[in-house]
């Protein structure tokens, strides 16, 4: 299963490269094996920005006015419809402050790449029709963000000029 990233950042992060978000994403699509319409390939948009623009999202869509960590936006229905066979499926966006990973990378006492990485997996997650509204489904979430981080430790890169590695 291939995974496009369409990569946006206005964030200042910059440390993985389009091709490497592709890589590591189509490995945890294999892994997760959702239930997606039958397609040559997905894609999906991952924007970095700032916490003035995931504030101004987060009211917009959320009537949550603060910034956020990361906002998901599923482009598939929840019944299936049908897509022409040759084309890619679009499966939404994943938005994420930079600046507010620098500052939960900080708390927690990891790196910003480690936190990155988390945010990307909780988004497509999100994208995949997960969701956290009790507890028990919350911990179910984050076990499965640990599980597809940990996948890629011994995932080689797309090649060795392609910066960022993993965790």
């Amino acid at each position: 299963m291939t995974v496009t990233v369409n990569l946006q950042d206005d964030g200042g992060y910059g440390a993985i490269a389009p091709a490497q978000w592709s890589h590591w994403l189509s490995h945890w699509f294999a892994q997760l094996n959702p239930e997606l319409p039958p397609a040559p390939s997905y894609e999906l948009s991952l924007r970095f920005t700032d916490d003035a623009e995931i504030h101004q999202l987060n009211a917009q869509y959320r009537a949550i006015n603060r910034p956020t960590d990361v906002l998901a936006f599923a482009a598939l229905e929840q019944t299936l419809a049908w897509y022409p066979p040759d084309e890619p499926v679009d499966l939404g966006d994943v938005i994420i402050s930079v600046e507010t990973a620098q500052r939960q990378a900080k708390t927690q006492g990891h790196g910003l790449d480690r936190e990155i990485l988390w945010l990307v997996s909780h988004g497509v997650l999100h994208l995949l029709g997960w969701d956290h509204p009790t507890e028990a489904e919350l911990a179910q979430m984050l076990a499965q963000q640990e599980t597809l981080i940990a996948s890629l430790q011994n995932l080689p890169a797309v090649d060795a000029s392609t910066p960022g590695s993993c965790c």
